[in-house]
């Protein structure tokens, strides 16, 4: 007998299956499953479910002091079952954050800041003496299952006078650890977004990817997406949003959409003060951001679940398939006014947002 069967499952595609779960992972997927179940519940028609969103850049190590949260606040109880923790620790501490990050409901994996603390301060690679590959590497073996890859953060304010060192330092230690996903963080200048984007490479995650600065994406003399910015989205550099409270704005999303150029993934950059302050709030809201932009719900969930499983090599998550995890978010889509604000204070009205109702983690269900 399952454990659990989802049944009237509709998908933003228009699907609708019914999903079979044993033991967390997903048994069986069909248009209709006449087997029973222990447990057994029915989307009602205005629902849809997804696999579970993930969202790929937040910081939830609570006991920090600059960018902190708490992995429930920020997961399962926003919709979001899987969340990974974009860079807060370094080699010293991520120990500690993994064994509180043990006690989640949310499913939490890491980042490994290449500075040996994390973010304790704004600026962490001012001081290339705290980036030591060994302890990184040591980091990476002692936690294989959460640690996912390497932060580096490549803007004026972290880096000091270190320029673009910084990301060289860091594309070694990715390839001495068997080449692992790196996320980039940008910002102002220097270094320059151009000499950032020449050292990256094909699936490297560019996140910030939509902040209104000087130092972007845009033109802003031109008011067009730079040159050498699309020659590396066509090498594969992998755009991600990263909202943040300084790095989404709505006028270079549009842009850049108008042109041609998409984010790959979409994620939060979260912590408690843009969670409680704004204006960030949730993955929802930053859903709705990209929705009122021009993306469609059916590409807005792909980036929150199949494509960042996917950059991220978490092999089963992501999608709604046998074997895979039983993680799943369901949600309305409501035709409800709502005032968004970017980073940069600009509002846009929206007239249709994303609702998360409840939450499936490993087959155990959350109402949100």
């Amino acid at each position: 007998m399952y454990d659990l069967i989802i049944r009237n499952a509709r998908q933003i595609t228009g699907d609708v299956v019914d999903i079979a779960l044993k033991a967390g992972k997903i048994a069986k997927v069909a248009p209709k499953i006449a087997e029973r179940a222990k447990k057994e519940i029915s989307l009602k028609d205005n629902q849809y479910l997804s696999a579970g969103w993930i969202d790929d850049h937040v910081h939830c190590f609570e006991e920090m002091t600059l960018y902190y949260d708490y992995p429930d606040e920020i997961g399962y109880k926003k919709g979001v079952t899987t969340v990974i923790d974009a860079g807060t620790t370094g080699a010293e501490n991520i120990g500690h954050f993994y064994e509180l990050a043990k006690a989640a409901k949310t499913n939490v994996y890491a980042l490994v800041n290449i500075s040996k603390f994390g973010i304790v301060e704004q600026d962490e690679l001012a001081d290339l003496t705290k980036v030591q590959s060994d302890l990184v590497a040591k980091a990476i073996s002692d936690y294989p299952n959460f640690i996912l890859g390497i932060k580096a953060r490549m803007s004026k304010t972290v880096v000091g006078d270190n320029g673009i060192k910084p990301l060289r330092m860091a594309k070694e230690i990715q390839k001495d650890n068997g080449n692992l996903p790196m996320m980039v963080h940008i910002g102002s200048n220097p270094p320059e977004l151009r000499d950032i984007l020449q050292v990256m490479e094909a699936g490297d995650v560019l996140t910030h990817c939509f902040n209104g600065k000087a130092n972007g994406i845009l033109d802003q003399a031109t008011d067009q997406i730079k040159d050498f910015v699309w020659e590396a989205y066509r090498r594969g550099i992998v755009f991600d949003i990263g909202h943040g409270t300084d790095s989404f704005n709505f006028h270079v999303a549009e842009v850049a959409l108008k042109e041609g150029l998409k984010c790959a993934s979409i994620s939060t950059d979260i912590y408690i003060r843009n969670r409680k302050n704004g204006p960030v709030f949730d993955m929802a809201t930053t859903l709705a951001k990209l929705h009122e932009v021009g993306y469609s719900w059916s590409e807005i969930i792909e980036k929150i679940t199949r494509v960042p499983a996917q950059n991220f090599h978490l092999k089963t998550k992501g999608q709604i398939a046998a074997g895979f995890d039983g993680d799943f978010t369901i949600f309305e889509i409501h035709n409800d006014k709502q005032e968004l604000i970017d980073s940069n204070g600009h509002k846009r009205i929206t007239d249709e947002v994303i609702v998360p109702v409840q939450t499936i983690v490993g087959g155990v269900i959350y109402d949100n």
